[in-house]
């Protein structure tokens, strides 16, 4: 899973070249908003080249431009071949998840899907659109464009996103794909950060977009499970185990019961930790 994943404008050569050690666990290079409309081409072929240039150990996902844009198969045509994790889709809509998923086939890509969720309509229909591709690995919620949808003020205390928030985790949780909350815009305010990525985390999300190097660190710390948390999780496996062994469907720890949920979660967060151990895998069947 990624907690973090850093935007990148793909008309900036410097911020390119020093995406990968800047502690993110993956990029998003931007073709979409941050490329002025004069500039599409020629940060389309900058993104190809610094590609084709440098290694980059971090996953790399691509933000094209939406389908009803002239960019939209210009930019896939161009990345197709790069060696990158996959791309970033702008207002998913069926109609585009559809188009996406059927030229990453005919080109017998690999390429993974993060669905970015931005409009009212795309809210409401998210299930529908996310079930389309099994490429689909993450929905990323996009507020600033999904507020401006929806007529609503954005503010740092989010409450007006709190029903599309939960929407998102919902839907994600029930595809088993990657929930990823919404930037926090304000740069400067390393306090507000956090208690935004508190409350994201709290909530389900997965990870959290960032726009600003110096986010990193703030909402990797957030997202990260501390050592508690992996030391209980690690409990729930034994106990798994031994309950396993005896053939019991559930078991008390610490004067709790612990049944197939608890122990789905300690195994979610073992795998974030990365902790978890192939023989987990048998632990839910």
């Amino acid at each position: 899973m990624y907690k973090t994943l850093l935007f990148m404008p793909g008309n900036n050569p410097g911020m390119l070249v020093s995406s990968d050690v800047l502690g993110a666990d993956a990029i998003l290079i931007d073709l979409e908003d941050a490329v002025a409309l004069n500039e599409k081409d020629a940060a389309r072929i900058l993104v190809v080249e610094y590609l084709n240039t440098f290694e980059n150990k971090t996953d790399v996902f691509i933000r094209i431009n939406p389908l009803d844009t002239p960019f939209f198969y210009d930019d896939l045509d161009a990345i197709i071949d790069a060696n990158i994790e996959g791309v970033v889709l702008p207002k998913a809509s069926v109609e585009s998840m559809d188009a996406l998923d059927k030229y990453l086939n005919e080109k017998n890509s690999d390429f993974k899907i993060i669905a970015l969720i931005e409009t009212s309509l795309g809210l409401e229909m998210a299930m529908e659109i996310l079930s389309r591709s099994d490429k689909v690995m993450g929905v990323l919620l996009g507020a600033e464009d999904l507020t401006l949808d929806l007529g609503a003020k954005r503010t740092k205390e989010s409450e007006e996103i709190a029903y599309a928030r939960s929407k998102i985790i919902a839907v994600s949780k029930a595809l088993q794909i990657e929930a990823i909350d919404t930037p926090f815009t304000d740069t400067d305010d390393y306090e507000g950060l956090k208690k935004d990525s508190l409350n994201a985390k709290d909530l389900g999300m997965t990870g959290k977009a960032l726009i600003s190097p110096r986010h990193v660190d703030i909402v990797n710390n957030v997202f990260a499970p501390s050592q508690k948390e992996i030391e209980h999780a690690l409990r729930v496996v034994e106990g798994q185990k031994e309950a396993v062994e005896k053939g019991l469907g559930a078991f008390s720890l610490d004067g709790k019961m612990v049944d197939a949920p608890i122990i789905k979660r300690a195994l979610n967060l073992l795998k974030m930790s990365g902790d978890y151990k192939e023989e987990y895998d048998e632990l839910l069947k």
